[in-house]
């Protein structure tokens, strides 16, 4: 069961990544997880892009780091085409 979970974790993150670098001319840098749910999961990388602990973040969610924000720390960029997207845990 638990492997089901990890799989659709993987897929909705994958659609997220895909849906970023298709709508945003700076790529996608990172996925960013709540630091338990980085624990939990294992994962030190998705797709060729490092997964980041972020307390900020919720458990059950992630957020797909865009390239703009690290080149740029000082300004707040309004991400329109990203959102928070949940992760699949079981038993939930």
């Amino acid at each position: 069961m638990a492997r089901d979970s990890e799989v659709k974790n993987l897929e909705a993150i994958s659609r997220a990544i895909d849906a970023h670098n298709s709508s945003c001319p700076f790529p996608a840098v990172a996925v960013a997880m709540n630091p338990f749910e980085v624990e939990r999961l294992g994962w030190d990388t998705i797709r060729g892009l490092p997964v980041r602990p972020d307390p900020a973040i919720g458990t059950g969610a992630f957020r797909i780091v865009c390239a703009r924000e690290e080149s740029e720390p000082s300004e707040v960029v309004e991400a329109v085409a990203e959102e928070t997207v949940p992760v699949v845990t079981p038993g939930r």
